[in-house]
Protein backbone atom coordinates (compact mmCIF):
# COMPACT_ATOMS: atom_id res chain seq x y z
CA UNK A 1 0.00 0.00 0.00
CA UNK A 2 1.14 3.67 -1.08
CA UNK A 3 2.26 5.80 1.99
CA UNK A 4 2.79 8.90 2.56
CA UNK A 5 3.69 12.24 5.32
CA UNK A 6 1.23 13.25 7.14
CA UNK A 7 1.53 17.04 6.70
CA UNK A 8 5.76 17.78 8.00
CA UNK A 9 5.21 15.13 10.70
CA UNK A 10 7.53 12.12 11.44
CA UNK A 11 4.61 10.42 10.56
CA UNK A 12 4.51 8.19 7.32
CA UNK A 13 0.40 6.88 7.22
CA UNK A 14 -0.96 4.65 4.24
CA UNK A 15 -3.17 6.41 1.89
CA UNK A 16 -6.23 4.55 3.48
CA UNK A 17 -7.21 5.12 7.21
CA UNK A 18 -9.63 2.94 8.80
CA UNK A 19 -12.44 4.84 9.96
CA UNK A 20 -14.23 3.26 13.33
CA UNK A 21 -17.34 5.64 13.81
CA UNK A 22 -19.44 2.10 13.74
CA UNK A 23 -18.27 0.66 16.53
CA UNK A 24 -20.14 -0.12 19.17
CA UNK A 25 -23.73 0.88 17.14
CA UNK A 26 -23.61 -0.70 14.16
CA UNK A 27 -20.81 -3.22 14.71
CA UNK A 28 -20.28 -5.33 17.60
CA UNK A 29 -17.41 -5.65 19.34
CA UNK A 30 -16.42 -9.03 17.72
CA UNK A 31 -17.26 -7.88 14.59
CA UNK A 32 -14.92 -4.53 14.87
CA UNK A 33 -12.22 -6.99 16.24
CA UNK A 34 -12.25 -8.51 12.58
CA UNK A 35 -12.55 -5.17 10.98
CA UNK A 36 -9.00 -4.06 13.20
CA UNK A 37 -7.49 -7.73 12.61
CA UNK A 38 -8.23 -8.07 8.61
CA UNK A 39 -6.85 -3.53 7.97
CA UNK A 40 -3.58 -4.78 10.12
CA UNK A 41 -3.05 -7.84 7.74
CA UNK A 42 -3.33 -5.30 4.86
CA UNK A 43 -1.12 -3.02 6.58
CA UNK A 44 -3.70 -0.39 6.72
CA UNK A 45 -2.51 0.48 10.78
CA UNK A 46 -3.64 3.85 10.92
CA UNK A 47 -6.85 3.84 12.61
CA UNK A 48 -9.27 7.51 13.66
CA UNK A 49 -11.98 7.52 16.20
CA UNK A 50 -13.42 10.20 18.70
CA UNK A 51 -14.35 10.42 22.18
CA UNK A 52 -17.43 11.29 20.72
CA UNK A 53 -18.05 7.95 19.43
CA UNK A 54 -19.97 5.94 18.40
CA UNK A 55 -22.28 7.74 15.73
CA UNK A 56 -24.76 8.54 15.86
CA UNK A 57 -24.16 10.08 19.09
CA UNK A 58 -25.69 9.13 22.18
CA UNK A 59 -25.56 8.98 26.03
CA UNK A 60 -25.33 5.27 26.61
CA UNK A 61 -22.90 4.57 23.72
CA UNK A 62 -20.54 7.55 23.86
CA UNK A 63 -16.83 6.23 24.21
CA UNK A 64 -17.80 2.65 23.25
CA UNK A 65 -15.86 2.92 19.86
CA UNK A 66 -12.22 3.95 21.79
CA UNK A 67 -13.67 1.34 24.38
CA UNK A 68 -13.63 -1.24 21.56
CA UNK A 69 -10.14 -0.43 20.06
CA UNK A 70 -8.64 -0.37 24.04
CA UNK A 71 -9.88 -3.56 24.24
CA UNK A 72 -8.35 -4.77 20.97
CA UNK A 73 -5.04 -3.56 21.77
CA UNK A 74 -5.18 -5.14 25.26
CA UNK A 75 -5.38 -8.88 23.75
CA UNK A 76 -3.50 -8.58 21.09
CA UNK A 77 -0.88 -5.67 21.60
CA UNK A 78 1.06 -4.35 18.50
CA UNK A 79 0.36 -0.71 19.76
CA UNK A 80 3.89 0.30 18.17
CA UNK A 81 2.73 -1.07 14.96
CA UNK A 82 -0.33 1.47 14.92
CA UNK A 83 -1.01 5.02 13.96
CA UNK A 84 -3.69 6.07 16.43
CA UNK A 85 -5.90 9.39 16.37
CA UNK A 86 -8.64 10.57 18.41
CA UNK A 87 -10.68 13.57 18.52
CA UNK A 88 -12.13 15.91 21.11
CA UNK A 89 -15.47 17.11 21.23
CA UNK A 90 -16.50 20.38 20.58
CA UNK A 91 -19.59 22.08 22.16
CA UNK A 92 -22.43 19.58 21.70
CA UNK A 93 -25.45 20.99 19.24
CA UNK A 94 -27.78 19.16 21.08
CA UNK A 95 -27.03 17.57 24.74
CA UNK A 96 -24.84 17.82 27.46
CA UNK A 97 -23.67 14.18 28.00
CA UNK A 98 -20.11 14.38 26.76
CA UNK A 99 -17.55 15.39 29.84
CA UNK A 100 -21.46 17.04 31.19
CA UNK A 101 -20.80 19.80 28.80
CA UNK A 102 -17.52 20.84 29.56
CA UNK A 103 -16.39 21.40 26.22
CA UNK A 104 -14.60 24.24 25.64
CA UNK A 105 -10.86 23.64 24.08
CA UNK A 106 -9.47 24.78 27.47
CA UNK A 107 -6.09 23.07 29.12
CA UNK A 108 -8.72 21.67 31.87
CA UNK A 109 -10.86 20.32 29.61
CA UNK A 110 -8.00 18.96 26.97
CA UNK A 111 -6.51 17.07 29.83
CA UNK A 112 -9.73 15.85 31.16
CA UNK A 113 -10.66 14.39 27.39
CA UNK A 114 -7.83 13.16 26.64
CA UNK A 115 -7.53 11.41 30.38
CA UNK A 116 -10.63 9.35 29.75
CA UNK A 117 -9.73 9.05 25.67
CA UNK A 118 -6.11 7.27 26.69
CA UNK A 119 -7.81 5.38 29.19
CA UNK A 120 -10.71 4.11 27.12
CA UNK A 121 -7.90 3.18 24.64
CA UNK A 122 -5.42 1.43 27.09
CA UNK A 123 -2.09 3.71 25.86
CA UNK A 124 -0.37 6.33 27.46
CA UNK A 125 -0.25 8.10 24.09
CA UNK A 126 -1.89 8.85 20.42
CA UNK A 127 -0.06 9.82 17.83
CA UNK A 128 -2.26 11.97 16.68
CA UNK A 129 -5.26 14.50 18.28
CA UNK A 130 -7.42 16.30 16.33
CA UNK A 131 -10.01 19.25 17.73
CA UNK A 132 -13.23 17.48 16.45
CA UNK A 133 -14.75 20.58 15.21
CA UNK A 134 -14.12 24.35 16.30
CA UNK A 135 -15.56 25.59 19.35
CA UNK A 136 -16.26 28.74 17.55
CA UNK A 137 -19.61 28.84 14.88
CA UNK A 138 -18.36 28.96 11.69
CA UNK A 139 -18.99 26.62 8.24
CA UNK A 140 -18.86 22.67 9.20
CA UNK A 141 -21.44 19.92 9.21
CA UNK A 142 -23.15 20.82 6.29
CA UNK A 143 -23.06 24.45 6.91
CA UNK A 144 -21.95 26.55 3.96
CA UNK A 145 -21.94 30.56 4.02
CA UNK A 146 -20.87 33.03 6.93
CA UNK A 147 -23.76 34.94 8.31
CA UNK A 148 -23.90 37.62 10.76
CA UNK A 149 -25.66 35.25 13.06
CA UNK A 150 -22.01 33.26 12.96
CA UNK A 151 -20.54 36.43 14.09
CA UNK A 152 -23.18 36.81 16.85
CA UNK A 153 -22.65 33.26 18.40
CA UNK A 154 -18.76 33.72 18.61
CA UNK A 155 -18.90 35.15 22.52
CA UNK A 156 -17.01 33.25 25.07
CA UNK A 157 -15.17 31.23 22.77
CA UNK A 158 -11.50 30.39 23.86
CA UNK A 159 -9.17 31.96 22.04
CA UNK A 160 -7.13 29.99 19.66
CA UNK A 161 -3.65 30.56 21.29
CA UNK A 162 -4.99 29.55 24.83
CA UNK A 163 -6.10 25.72 23.02
CA UNK A 164 -2.97 25.78 21.13
CA UNK A 165 -0.68 25.85 23.82
CA UNK A 166 -2.71 23.37 26.44
CA UNK A 167 -2.54 21.05 23.48
CA UNK A 168 1.75 21.68 22.87
CA UNK A 169 1.63 20.98 26.66
CA UNK A 170 0.27 17.40 26.09
CA UNK A 171 2.71 17.08 23.34
CA UNK A 172 5.76 17.98 25.85
CA UNK A 173 4.15 15.81 28.30
CA UNK A 174 4.74 12.61 25.66
CA UNK A 175 0.75 12.08 25.58
CA UNK A 176 0.22 13.70 22.10
CA UNK A 177 3.06 13.36 18.86
CA UNK A 178 0.98 15.34 16.35
CA UNK A 179 -1.98 17.45 16.94
CA UNK A 180 -4.70 18.21 14.13
CA UNK A 181 -7.42 19.49 13.05
CA UNK A 182 -11.08 18.68 11.45
CA UNK A 183 -14.36 20.54 10.24
CA UNK A 184 -12.06 23.58 9.94
CA UNK A 185 -11.98 26.28 7.75
CA UNK A 186 -8.87 28.45 5.72
CA UNK A 187 -9.06 30.86 8.69
CA UNK A 188 -9.19 28.60 11.26
CA UNK A 189 -6.09 26.43 9.75
CA UNK A 190 -4.36 29.55 8.75
CA UNK A 191 -4.67 31.05 12.12
CA UNK A 192 -3.47 28.21 14.24
CA UNK A 193 -0.32 27.80 11.76
CA UNK A 194 0.45 31.61 12.24
CA UNK A 195 -0.05 31.61 16.07
CA UNK A 196 2.43 28.09 16.27
CA UNK A 197 5.14 30.56 14.70
CA UNK A 198 4.28 33.57 16.33
CA UNK A 199 4.44 31.63 19.78
CA UNK A 200 6.85 28.73 19.12
CA UNK A 201 3.90 26.01 19.75
CA UNK A 202 3.19 23.23 18.04
CA UNK A 203 1.94 23.14 14.24
CA UNK A 204 -0.77 21.47 13.77
CA UNK A 205 -0.07 18.81 10.77
CA UNK A 206 -3.36 17.78 9.68
CA UNK A 207 -6.98 18.45 8.70
CA UNK A 208 -9.92 16.23 8.75
CA UNK A 209 -12.44 17.41 6.45
CA UNK A 210 -15.31 15.87 4.27
CA UNK A 211 -13.89 15.75 0.84
CA UNK A 212 -16.20 13.56 -2.30
CA UNK A 213 -17.64 13.79 -5.35
CA UNK A 214 -20.32 15.24 -3.92
CA UNK A 215 -18.37 18.14 -1.76
CA UNK A 216 -15.21 19.05 -3.33
CA UNK A 217 -15.37 22.54 -0.88
CA UNK A 218 -11.98 21.84 0.43
CA UNK A 219 -10.43 22.92 -3.04
CA UNK A 220 -11.56 26.40 -2.36
CA UNK A 221 -8.97 27.65 -0.11
CA UNK A 222 -7.71 24.44 1.93
CA UNK A 223 -5.85 22.72 -0.83
CA UNK A 224 -3.98 26.32 -1.29
CA UNK A 225 -3.02 26.10 2.26
CA UNK A 226 -1.97 22.22 2.22
CA UNK A 227 0.23 23.15 -1.08
CA UNK A 228 2.24 25.75 0.96
CA UNK A 229 2.08 25.12 4.44
CA UNK A 230 2.11 21.22 3.99
CA UNK A 231 -1.15 20.40 5.97
CA UNK A 232 -2.56 17.22 4.88
CA UNK A 233 -6.17 16.45 4.43
CA UNK A 234 -7.62 13.65 5.89
CA UNK A 235 -10.68 12.82 3.55
CA UNK A 236 -13.71 11.60 5.25
CA UNK A 237 -16.63 10.43 4.55
CA UNK A 238 -15.14 10.04 0.93
CA UNK A 239 -18.20 7.72 -0.18
CA UNK A 240 -20.99 10.70 1.37
CA UNK A 241 -22.32 8.21 4.11
CA UNK A 242 -22.93 5.40 1.27
CA UNK A 243 -24.56 7.77 -1.66
CA UNK A 244 -21.46 6.90 -3.56
CA UNK A 245 -21.50 3.25 -3.28
CA UNK A 246 -24.78 3.39 -5.30
CA UNK A 247 -26.82 1.83 -2.91
CA UNK A 248 -29.34 4.65 -2.42
CA UNK A 249 -29.67 4.86 -6.24
CA UNK A 250 -33.43 5.73 -7.81
CA UNK A 251 -35.01 5.96 -3.89
CA UNK A 252 -33.69 2.85 -2.76
CA UNK A 253 -33.01 2.16 1.41
CA UNK A 254 -31.71 -0.69 1.92
CA UNK A 255 -32.85 -2.10 5.61
CA UNK A 256 -28.99 -2.05 6.80
CA UNK A 257 -28.52 1.31 4.85
CA UNK A 258 -27.21 4.15 7.42
CA UNK A 259 -29.63 6.27 5.55
CA UNK A 260 -32.19 4.23 6.42
CA UNK A 261 -31.29 3.19 10.35
CA UNK A 262 -30.66 7.30 10.96
CA UNK A 263 -32.93 9.35 9.02
CA UNK A 264 -31.20 12.44 10.99
CA UNK A 265 -28.29 11.72 8.34
CA UNK A 266 -29.90 14.00 5.52
CA UNK A 267 -26.80 15.84 4.68
CA UNK A 268 -26.53 13.92 0.84
CA UNK A 269 -30.15 13.11 0.37
CA UNK A 270 -31.25 16.53 -1.57
CA UNK A 271 -32.44 16.09 -5.23
CA UNK A 272 -28.82 17.71 -6.64
CA UNK A 273 -27.08 15.17 -4.86
CA UNK A 274 -29.00 12.37 -6.69
CA UNK A 275 -28.46 13.82 -9.66
CA UNK A 276 -25.29 14.12 -9.40
CA UNK A 277 -24.75 10.33 -7.95
CA UNK A 278 -26.46 9.41 -11.15
CA UNK A 279 -24.09 10.88 -13.53
CA UNK A 280 -21.50 9.40 -11.38
CA UNK A 281 -22.45 5.50 -11.24
CA UNK A 282 -23.54 6.47 -15.23
CA UNK A 283 -20.08 7.15 -16.13
CA UNK A 284 -18.48 4.56 -13.58
CA UNK A 285 -20.20 1.84 -15.42
CA UNK A 286 -19.11 3.02 -18.76
CA UNK A 287 -15.57 2.90 -18.12
CA UNK A 288 -16.34 -0.85 -16.76
CA UNK A 289 -15.76 0.54 -12.83
CA UNK A 290 -18.23 0.22 -9.77
CA UNK A 291 -19.30 3.86 -8.11
CA UNK A 292 -17.26 3.15 -5.43
CA UNK A 293 -13.82 2.43 -7.00
CA UNK A 294 -14.34 5.56 -9.15
CA UNK A 295 -15.17 7.70 -5.85
CA UNK A 296 -12.31 6.31 -4.05
CA UNK A 297 -9.85 6.25 -7.01
CA UNK A 298 -10.68 9.98 -7.48
CA UNK A 299 -9.52 11.00 -4.06
CA UNK A 300 -6.54 9.34 -3.60
CA UNK A 301 -5.28 11.00 -7.10
CA UNK A 302 -5.56 14.05 -5.68
CA UNK A 303 -1.97 15.77 -4.00
CA UNK A 304 -3.67 17.12 -0.84
CA UNK A 305 -4.78 14.15 0.56
CA UNK A 306 -2.57 12.26 2.57
CA UNK A 307 -5.32 9.92 3.55
CA UNK A 308 -8.51 8.51 2.63
CA UNK A 309 -10.87 7.74 5.84
CA UNK A 310 -13.03 4.82 5.02
CA UNK A 311 -15.74 3.42 7.37
CA UNK A 312 -17.69 0.22 7.05
CA UNK A 313 -19.98 -2.07 8.60
CA UNK A 314 -19.46 -5.61 6.74
CA UNK A 315 -16.63 -6.91 5.75
CA UNK A 316 -17.31 -7.04 2.16
CA UNK A 317 -17.92 -3.60 1.79
CA UNK A 318 -14.36 -3.44 3.59
CA UNK A 319 -12.59 -5.43 1.07
CA UNK A 320 -13.84 -3.17 -1.76
CA UNK A 321 -13.29 -0.39 0.19
CA UNK A 322 -9.62 -1.11 0.16
CA UNK A 323 -9.26 -2.76 -3.09
CA UNK A 324 -10.45 0.12 -5.27
CA UNK A 325 -7.08 1.98 -3.99
CA UNK A 326 -5.66 -0.41 -6.56
CA UNK A 327 -7.17 1.77 -9.48
CA UNK A 328 -5.54 4.84 -11.14
CA UNK A 329 -8.15 6.80 -12.94
CA UNK A 330 -7.61 8.02 -16.76
CA UNK A 331 -7.17 11.64 -17.43
CA UNK A 332 -10.11 11.27 -20.03
CA UNK A 333 -12.67 9.94 -16.90
CA UNK A 334 -10.84 12.81 -14.62
CA UNK A 335 -12.33 15.33 -17.54
CA UNK A 336 -15.56 13.73 -17.85
CA UNK A 337 -15.59 13.81 -13.40
CA UNK A 338 -15.15 17.46 -13.76
CA UNK A 339 -17.38 17.80 -16.24
CA UNK A 340 -20.15 16.49 -13.94
CA UNK A 341 -18.84 18.58 -11.07
CA UNK A 342 -19.00 21.60 -13.34
CA UNK A 343 -22.59 20.87 -14.04
CA UNK A 344 -23.55 20.43 -10.67
CA UNK A 345 -20.58 21.41 -8.08
CA UNK A 346 -20.74 20.90 -4.38
CA UNK A 347 -24.48 19.76 -3.64
CA UNK A 348 -23.47 18.57 -0.07
CA UNK A 349 -21.18 20.63 1.57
Amino acid sequence: MKSNRLGQSDLIVPEICLGTMTFGEQNDQNQAFEQLAYALDHDLHFWDTAEMYPVPPKPETQGSTETIIGNWIAQNGQRDKLILATKIAGPQQGGRHIRDGHTKFIQSEIESALDSSLKRLQTDYVDLYQLHWPQRSTNFFGSLGYTNQHAALTQDVTPLEETLTALSNEVKKGRIRHIGLSNETPWGTMKFLHLAEQLGLEKVVSVQNPYSLLNRTYEVGMAEIAQYEHVGLLAYSPLAFGFLTGKYRHGARPADGRITLFSRFSRYSNPQSEWATEQYALLAEKHGLSLTQLALAFIKQQFFVDSTIIGATTMDQLKENIDAFQIDLTEEILTEINAIHQQQPNPAP
